[in-house]
């Protein structure tokens, strides 16, 4: 790996580091509470008292992204969780199935991976209304196609691998032959591509907050402050430039991190 590629590697593991640490810790690093309002102080700009100045309400803008961090990676981690999980248990099936039932789960894996994620998300969460809990479940629903195509890819590949054949021959039974030396190599790969995902779930639900179909207000999350920042820009811009700060740079962060990992595993980094 050159220099460069490591450096850029370092600079993404620290921004990781930090987003982790407000998500864990926000009362340490922003004691200021994020809900308490101060109308005097509304609208100032960033200062040696209000680091990231303060919005309509005069909350703490800082305090707001620390606390918000919880709730925007939060969400994005259980969502590419559980993105995960239901990719690997119905692409694993599908590539161990009999050709019909392949066939028609793939035909309809390849009809979702034909819309845009956020698309795809979009429409979930006009169906089951706004909310933090309705917005994981879109953004892990349009997220399974991937990891669906990934997971079978890999089962139907490893299934013929000789240390497979091997264990079969010496007498493990197919199950425990499948669940032992099968799974924990898809189990690889899809972990290599939620690295990457959870940067894409980050975003999906920054944007679907800032159209108002996520957490409302007075929550602090990264998309909505976004949200409630823009008709003031002109005026105000710390309100919206800092968690939009913090969304661009979680979410490169995440991609760096996980193109890492894939090239590694892909044997194209030394």
């Amino acid at each position: 790996m050159s220099l460069s590629r490591r450096l850029l590697l370092g600079a993404a593991l620290v921004v990781l580091a930090i987003v982790a640490a407000m998500a864990l810790f926000p009362g340490v690093i922003a004691p200021a509470s994020p809900l308490s309002t101060d109308v005097r102080a509304a609208l100032e700009a960033p200062s040696a008292a209000h680091w990231f100045g303060t919005d309509q309400s005069g909350r703490d803008v800082f305090s707001r992204v620390v606390h918000g961090a919880g709730r925007s990676v939060g969400i994005g981690l259980l969502a590419t969780a559980l993105a995960l999980i239901l990719g690997l248990v119905i692409g694993a099936l599908s590539g161990i199935a009999p050709h019909p039932v392949d066939a028609v789960t793939m035909r309809v894996n390849d009809v979702l991976m034909a819309f845009p994620e956020f698309l795809i998300a979009l429409v979930v969460v006009a169906v089951l209304g706004p909310g933090a809990v309705n917005v994981a479940i879109a953004v892990t629903l349009a997220a399974i196609p991937v990891y669906v195509r990934l997971a079978r890819v890999q089962t139907r590949t490893l299934a013929l691998a000789e240390h497979v054949e091997a264990a079969k021959i010496l007498g493990v039974p197919p199950v425990q032959a499948f669940t032992r030396h099968v799974i924990p190599g898809v189990l690889g790969s899809l972990s290599v591509l939620a690295t990457i995902g959870i940067g894409s779930s980050i975003l999906a639900i920054a944007g679907l907050s800032f159209l108002g179909l996520g957490p409302t207000e007075p929550v602090p999350e990264w998309g909505l402050m976004l949200a409630g920042g823009r008709n003031v820009l002109g005026t105000a811009w710390w309100i919206a430039v800092f968690p939009g700060i913090a969304i661009t740079l979680t979410v490169i962060s995440a991609t760096i991190l996980g193109r890492t990992l894939r090239a590694r595993a892909e044997g194209r980094v030394s």
